[in-house]
């Protein structure tokens, strides 16, 4: 029952932070520019949870991207896939009352997303103005998206630990 609540409330966050994304955020943006929410959840989760659900929940956000935006199906669902496979890797740097960590990965997490983007998506395409794509696009949404992290990271942090103390509560019931 534990582990069916837990990925009910992941669905729910995905949706949830796709469609801020492509609503509200769309109308909040600074220069054509608007945070990346999904790529926030899906760090998160890979810090918090570990490799796996990093993973997966990297691979729904991405299809969802997939699905609305792209032209080429599967490509934002690997892309964030492995974003959230690393960031899983620094499951045993994390800790909860430490924000340095999560703004770093997080940060760290975008500027990659922002070059695998440039580099298929632009540069594949015979276009090098790479000066232009970073001062204009990956600089201004890293920022912002790290300026939303400040408080969508509290959010996805009480949601988890609500969810990890429910879990503990269920299990020493049948201690």
């Amino acid at each position: 029952m534990k582990k069916i609540k837990r990925k009910v409330v992941t669905a729910l966050m995905i949706i949830l932070c796709f469609l801020l994304q492509t609503t509200v955020f769309n109308h909040l943006t600074l220069a054509t520019i608007r945070p990346n929410l999904l790529l926030i959840l899906t760090a998160s989760f890979g810090f918090m949870r570990g490799s796996k659900e990093g993973l997966i929940v990297g691979f729904f956000s991405g299809l969802l991207i997939d699905i609305q935006f792209s032209a080429i199906m599967g490509f934002y669902a690997l892309v964030y896939a492995l974003i959230g496979f690393a960031n899983g890797r620094f499951q045993r740097l994390y800790y909860d009352d430490d924000i340095k960590l999560p703004l770093f990965l997080i940060s760290a997490s975008e500027a990659v997303y922002g070059l695998v983007i440039y580099f298929f998506m632009y540069l594949l395409r015979s276009r090098f103005s790479f000066a232009t794509y970073l001062s204009q696009i990956i600089i201004p949404e890293l920022i912002y998206t790290v300026i939303i992290t400040l408080g969508l990271y509290q959010v996805i942090l009480f949601v988890n630990h609500r969810l990890e103390e429910e879990e503990k509560r269920s299990a020493s019931k049948f201690v």
